[in-house]
């Protein structure tokens, strides 16, 4: 019984390419919604936890060039430094692939915590290219979405997953 304390891994179906591409597609248009006050101050930062999801769950088909394009999109998006969301996915997104096969161990749960800890060294790193830039502190709040992203990162992560899950076989006999 050397087993028993292994997690229960669920085979899961090969992607499609559109499906990224839609699932990145969203994420962008989550992170461009004009919020204001405290919603803007917790909104996760969804391109981010898509990116991260896919470099761990389809290591093959999604990496640093992905992550660089997405935070090019994310700075004209945002009108904010050019390169800045782009070097911090990339970051994020190398993290993700050298540790991917770690990350696939672990339950949603229990990525959840290392997951928020690549948020914050993400949001570190634009912090640090917006000072460098000239921008002034962003105050006690810029960390904050990381923290929603930790939360939500099991609902993220399985909504992801969705579309990997094998169909239920209604050819019973």
């Amino acid at each position: 019984m050397a087993f028993a304390n292994h997690p229960k891994q669920e085979i899961l179906l090969p992607v499609k390419g559109s499906v990224i591409v839609v699932s990145l597609t969203l994420a962008l248009v989550l992170n461009l919604l004009p919020l204001k006050g405290l919603a803007m101050a917790l909104w996760p930062d969804f391109v981010a936890m898509a990116i991260l999801y896919w470099c761990i769950n389809q290591p093959q088909r999604a990496g640093i060039s992905m992550a660089f394009v997405m935070g090019l999109l994310t700075d004209i998006g945002n009108a904010s430094t050019f390169g800045q969301h782009a070097l911090a996915y990339s970051v994020m997104a190398f993290v993700a692939l050298a540790f991917h096969r770690r990350f696939s161990i672990f339950g949603v749960w229990k990525q959840a915590p290392q997951i928020g800890l690549i948020l914050l060294a993400g949001q570190f790193i634009m912090l640090l290219t917006g000072l460098l830039d000239g921008s002034q502190f962003p105050g006690r709040d810029f960390f904050l979405p990381s923290i929603t992203g930790t939360l939500l990162w099991p609902f993220f992560s399985s909504l992801l997953r969705m579309p990997q899950k094998p169909r239920p076989d209604n050819d019973v006999r």
